[in-house]
Order: structure tokens, then sequence, then C-alpha cells
């Protein structure tokens, strides 16, 4: 069934600069326009419109545009221009505006509202914990225009003094803009893998050979990317050179450059990008150098006799290859995959040739930790499920947010009850496809879940994650963390850190604390894989699977598309070492619902909460 699998998740953008970069970049350096980045758009727009205290009716419209083209699962761009408003549903209007944005990357009303507007005030507009209404008042009131501003501003304690701000405002403004300016010139990994690839493509095509391969952090797959490498052979550097400078996109910098290697920036992003020019017998060797942390590199190799090569680099030096997998072998090595090659214990590993099959997106049998339109997803429950099954997998876990969760319509117990009823009309109508009963239980500030136990023994699994009181300390955060995992009805911890990447700082948390909590009390650990959170962080993979915790591949999923997020999750496991033994997501329906069913049989509710609430 795995091979119906198809991956239908749009690129993700960083739109803000891009939708800025815009009026003054030629068309033809432009990022195509999909589905996520009209969303994008379209909010930027609203808030445009609040910064400048325009209409309400427009903004909310606006706002519901960008709803009504969130919840679409189809790609907005293959619509022909005069079929978007029966296709998407959008007034003529919005469906004109959208159909501008396909042809041309913007739209009037944005680049009037962008024309009028401080590039800086926009990018304020990213900045965590300030909404429009504030950045005004920072913009008009201290003539604040930008990151910089505000943060001169923030330390001469100036914003404190503000009518609604004050110090604990201002603190957290000078806290969000450290971390901001920390993730500058960073992408998330499938904006740098989509970038990658296409300038992986158009360099084949300009320099016509087959010999390009992206390398670097890319071929490892970390979570966020700084620099971009590719290896292109080529015999005739300098004409490299010249083909680099002229591609659209692409800003070189003669001073960080080389006769054998171009490095430069990426449009909009400003992304750095190196491309390493080798010859082509040394193509392998290039790209296996530029595809690995120096620490997997330089480790000395265990038990080299006198004379031969002590690392992976010197082994490099001395002999050409041309596959990777004879580079291992020659140096009496197990093979590591890519993303293992960061240095962290797999060369000892593969020296004992103990290295494990790791886990493959073909390996995933369903997916759990998904929300529908009950709390603030964009699709069905029906909808969520008939797209999952059709693209092979074997059931759903429904876990929308629990009802201390207003901003995101969490549930209250009578509609609890009335989605359950709906799981199991579409269980029997769905079936062999199965729609496990599940709930994204808040974790309180105290630690405790977000019902009473007897709203709790309703659901299959219950996925306990932290969405509130983000800064607590180490100790405190820990302490209500664990507390949630000692709850027996606790299956499965959520986004541990709840981090957002190139956002917000992780939740404070001692890991081995958590994750030992964990295997006691047999708690499954998410990897959320939603490409803003990857949490767990891949770092602490290999530990959770040392003390027996399984591990979930799970995508947050609030539309159809998100589904797509499960191979990020999946990337983020193999970098530590994770196998399809040890997901749990790998198991089959029955075997799932045997799990649920064997581990809810072993809690014991307070007599005081026997009466259930549903009757």
């Amino acid at each position: 069934m795995a091979g119906n699998r198809r991956n239908n998740r749009p690129p993700i953008y960083n739109f803000a600069p891009y939708l800025c970069l815009a009026l003054i970049l030629p068309p033809s350096t432009l990022l195509p326009v999909d589905n996520r980045a009209l969303v994008r758009a379209f909010r930027l727009a609203a808030q445009l419109l609040e910064l400048h205290d325009e209409n309400q009716f427009k903004i909310r419209a606006y706002e519901g545009t960008a709803s009504a083209l969130e919840a679409l699962s189809f790609p907005v761009s293959d619509v022909e221009r005069t079929g978007l408003p029966d296709r998407t549903g959008l007034s003529k209007t919005a469906a004109a505006r959208v159909a501008e944005m396909l042809d041309t990357g913007t739209f009037e009303e944005l680049t009037r509202l962008l024309s009028i507007t401080p590039p800086g005030v926009v990018e304020l507009l990213q900045v965590k914990g300030i909404g429009p209404k504030k950045i005004r008042a920072l913009w008009k009131e201290l003539g604040v225009e930008g990151p910089e501003q505000l943060r001169e501003a923030a330390e001469n304690d100036e914003v404190s003094k503000l009518k609604g701000f004050g110090k604990k405002t201002q603190d957290a403004i000078l806290a969000a803009l450290e971390f901001s300016s920390q993730s500058q010139g960073k992408l998330l990994y499938p904006q740098a893998e989509q970038l990658a690839e296409d300038l992986a493509k158009r360099l084949q095509e300009a320099l016509k050979t087959e010999q390009v391969a992206v390398g670097g952090e890319v071929r490892r797959r970390l979570e966020t990317v700084e620099t971009i490498t590719l290896v292109a052979a080529t015999q005739h550097p300098d004409a490299a050179h010249e083909l680099l400078g002229h591609l659209d996109g692409l800003t070189p910098d003669p001073r960080r450059s080389g006769p054998f290697a171009w490095r430069g920036t990426a449009a909009p992003s400003g992304l750095k990008v190196e491309v390493i020019l080798v010859k082509p017998a040394d193509f392998t060797n290039q790209l296996f150098l530029h595809s690995a942390a120096e620490a997997h590199l330089s480790e000395a190799l265990a038990e080299v006799p006198a004379g031969r090569p002590a690392t992976l680099r010197q082994l490099l030096k001395k002999e050409r290859f041309e596959q990777e997998a004879s580079i291992y072998e020659k140096a009496g090595l197990q093979y590591v995959e890519p993303e293992m090659r960061e240095g962290l214990g797999e060369l000892k590993l593969a020296q004992e040739h103990k290295l494990p099959r790791l886990l493959e997106d073909a390996d995933l049998r369903g997916s759990l930790h998904n929300h529908s339109t009950y709390s603030d997803g964009s699709h069905t429950l029906r909808e969520m499920a008939t797209f999952l099954r059709d693209n092979g997998y074997e059931y759903l876990g429904i876990c929308d947010h629990s009802q201390a969760a207003h901003y995101a319509n969490g549930l209250q117990p009578e509609r609890v009850r009335q989605q359950q009823r709906e799981i199991d009309e579409l269980n029997k109508e769905l079936a062999p496809f199965r729609i496990f009963k599940g709930i994204e239980s808040d974790i309180l500030s105290d630690g405790s879940l977000d019902y009473t136990p007897t709203v709790l023994e309703t659901f299959d699994f219950v996925v306990a994650s932290v969405h509130s009181n983000l800064r607590m300390d180490e100790r405190k955060a820990t302490t209500r963390v664990l507390r949630a995992i000692e709850n027996p009805y606790t299956t499965m911890l959520g986004h541990p850190t709840g981090r957002l990447l190139l956002r917000r700082e992780g939740y404070p948390l001692d890991h081995k604390a958590v994750i030992d909590a964990c295997a006691k009390h047999n708690v499954i650990i998410e990897i959320n894989a939603n490409p803003w959170r990857l949490d767990l962080d891949w770092r602490w993979v290999h530990y959770a699977l040392e003390q027996g915790v399984m591990l979930s591949i799970n995508p947050d999923a609030h539309h159809t598309n998100g589904y797509a997020d499960m191979r990020y999750g999946v990337f983020m496991g193999r970098k530590g070492g994770l196998t399809k033994e040890m997901t749990f997501n790998t198991k089959s329906a029955a075997e799932a619902a045997e799990y649920f069913a064997q581990r809810k049989a072993t809690i014991k509710p307070p007599l005081e909460f026997k009466d259930s609430l549903f009757g």
C-alpha cells in the first residue's frame, strides 16, 4: 500500500521578505507561488491593513481569503484563472487578486500597502509577541522603523513606557529580537532543500553535466540550514564561475570565492551558497568531504595499522573513489548514511558493524496527532481520514485540541462525545481503515491534564502537550512535564519543548529526566514532523532509544497537505538512528489498537470519577 503515497506538501517559504523583494526583483528571480505562499500573502495584507488602521471589513475579508485558501487540498496554480471562483469558493474580487498574484507574484492592494510601509516595519511583523497594533504604536509614537531601532528603544527602557506595553512586554521583545538575530540567514530544511535542488538542476543545465549534487547541511538533513553546498564536476572552472555569476537569484561574493569555489547568496532569503568546482575524477571524494561534519571526517579510526590513513579525511587524500560505499569499505567500516555523518558515535558503531537499518518513509502505516475542523484544522474528520486512506495508510489518530485551548476552538466534553460518535460511524463506513479517538490534551501549568479522568478514559490515546506559560525556568518546566508523564492517561508526549524553529526558543527541559520518566511510565515520545518544530530534537533520539522509549513520527497535520510533513520527521529520526522497530506508527492498525487497549486496561481511575460524564 505504501506505493500509493504522494508527497502533496507545498513548499514552505518565509514569505514576508519575499513579498518585499517582489517589488524590486525581476519576475525571473521570484520563487513559484503555491498555496502556502498565497495564504501568507493574504495574511500579510490583513496585517498591513490592521497596521495602518484601515477598514475592519477589509481586514476580515483578507483574513477570510487566507483561511479559504488554506483549506484547499489542490494546488490553486493548476486552476484555470477564469475558473477560480467556482473551484475555490472565493468571491470574484478575491479570486481576481489570487489570479493576479499567481501571474505577477503580488497583487495591487499588497503592492500599495508595502509601498507605504517601511521595509523594517514589515520585518517587525515577524517578531513574536507583538501584533500590528503594537507595531503601529512603536512606529508612530517612538519612530521605530525596524528591528535594530526597536532593540535600541527597548534597551533604553522606552518601550515599557508606552501605553499597553510595560516591562514584561519589553523584556519579551528583547528576547524575541535576540532569537531572531541568531536566526538571520537561515532557512528551515524544506525551504533549503527545494532551493538546493532547484539550483542543482539549473547548474546541471548550465554546465551540461550530470555530475552536480547537493551536499553539506542539506544532504545531512539538518533542521535549519545556513549554507547550501553544491559539488559540481567541470573541466572549465573559469567558465563555471562566469555562468554562476549570471544565474538569476544568485549574488556572487568575490571575497569569499576562489578558483575552485564559487560563493555568494541566494535571493530572496540571503542564504549562503557555495559551489565546489572539481575535476570529474574527484567528484565522489569531494562530495563525500562536503557531505560530512568535520568530526566525522577527522575522528580517529580504530585499529589502523601503521602507515595506513588514520581518518577518513586522510584516506580521501590518498585514494580516489567512484562510490561512497567504497570509502567505508576501504576503511573497514559499515556504510554510514549521509544524515548520520555528524561525528556523534556513528563511526564506532560502523567499526563494530552495529549500525541499524534506519526507518524509511514506507515503513509508516498510520498517522497520529492530527487535527480537524472540530478544533483548528482546515479539513473535516472525513476529509482527513479519506485522504490518508487513499494515500495508502491504515489508520488516522485524530487529536484535536482540548478545552483549555480556547484560541484553537478546543473541545468541551460534549463536543468530544459528538466527535467520538462521528468516529464510530466513519469507522463502520471506512473499515478496514481505522480512526483512533485521540486528543491533544494541554498540559496545564501544574502538570495536570486538561480533562477529568471520566473524559480521558473515553479516548483510545492521549497526546499531552504544553501550549501555554512557556517562560518557566528549567526546574519548573521539567517538573510540570514530569507530572504529565506520570499521569496514567498520558499515552504520548507531544512536541516536548514547544519550539518553533527560527521563530521561538523551546521550553527549557531536562531532557534526560523527561526521557527517563517516559521509559519508566511507558510513554511514547513524538517527533513532531512539522518543519517549524521537528521536536523531539534529533540529538536526543539516540538516548531515547537507549532507554527503550518508542517514538512516533507525527505530522501535527491541520490540513491534508500536512501529512506529507511526516517525511521530515523520518529524516530527523534517521539522524538519531531511529529504526522501524522503535517507531510506534509502523505498527499495523490492529497492532496499534491492541497496544492502546492493553495500556488502557492497566489504568485504575480514582473512585470519585467512576460516574461517566457521557452516561
